[in-house]
């Protein structure tokens, strides 16, 4: 089985989607479930997690009306209002829905780069827990030490890191990228998604060679059982068809164990989502 852990639906507007610079201009068109069940079919892809890429409960509303529609669709991280006093209610009448099984705030936008310390975000997601959603942590990687921090208030708590935390492909930097993982990855309660990763590389030139160190040092850290597979699409689209990226991370886990290889493809997604 393949369980797709991270990707993106959207109707293209220009108001919402202000994160798209020039240099991605090829994603401001819709992206659609028709469109992903193309480039599911070609890769074999069994199930997926639809992920928010605006922060707006319409957004939110919507993934989870798309994922009703289907079974491709296993589960829906959305996004609620975490430093608001409503977010109890968002976070009651949401939940009513079982596809949602987690949420995310763009960290790495906000311009205060301690943003997941403040006290009004903590008390939300502090609210997690009791709906048994998961916590999705999109930073950078100059964000990872405050993030530490960040999940030790929270140890109950089930976090997947995104994006492996955006390393430095491009420039071949992995320190203090690495002994950040590291030390994050102690904390048992955090996954970490391999995903994200060729777009923080060289779009046009990326070879395999440019990601091994920084897959390798999630395996070690994490292991097989607290990694799985994500594609980013459409964004994935900047420097990779989706073909191109399921066969390269397989390339990757091919030396591991059919039961690594399986709990990579499918079973850390089911286990940290809860999917059926």
């Amino acid at each position: 089985m393949l369980i797709d852990a991270h990707h993106h639906l959207w109707e293209y507007n220009d108001r919402d989607y202000v994160w798209m610079t020039d240099e991605m201009s090829r994603l401001r068109r819709d992206f659609l479930l028709a469109q992903l069940r193309l480039v599911f079919a070609q890769s074999g892809v069994d199930g997926s997690v639809a992920v928010q890429a605006r922060q707006t409960l319409s957004e939110t509303e919507w993934l989870l009306q798309t994922a009703r529609g289907t079974s491709l669709i296993r589960g829906v991280v959305g996004w609620v209002p975490l430093i608001e006093d409503q977010v109890g209610d968002c976070l009651d009448r949401l939940s009513q829905n079982p596809l949602l099984k987690g949420v995310r705030h763009v960290l790495h936008d906000e311009a205060d780069d301690h943003y997941m310390l403040r006290d009004d975000f903590n008390r939300g997601i502090a609210q997690l827990r009791p709906y048994n959603l998961t916590y999705d942590i999109l930073i950078f990687e100059r964000h990872l030490p405050q993030t530490i921090q960040f999940v030790d208030r929270h140890p109950d708590q089930i976090f997947v890191l995104d994006h492996i935390a955006k390393p430095r492909i491009r420039e071949a930097v992995i320190s203090p990228w690495a002994e950040n993982i590291r030390d994050l990855a102690k904390r048992q309660n955090v996954y970490c998604k391999l995903s994200g990763m060729v777009t923080e590389a060289n779009w046009n030139t990326w070879e395999k060679k440019d990601l091994v160190p920084y897959v390798e040092t999630v395996l070690s850290a994490f292991g097989a059982n607290r990694v799985m597979f994500g594609s980013d699409w459409p964004v994935l689209t900047l420097a990779s068809s989706y073909r191109r990226w399921s066969d390269m991370v397989q390339s990757l886990i091919d030396e591991l164990s059919a039961d690594e290889q399986e709990r990579i493809r499918s079973g850390s997604a089911i286990a940290a989502y809860r999917l059926t």
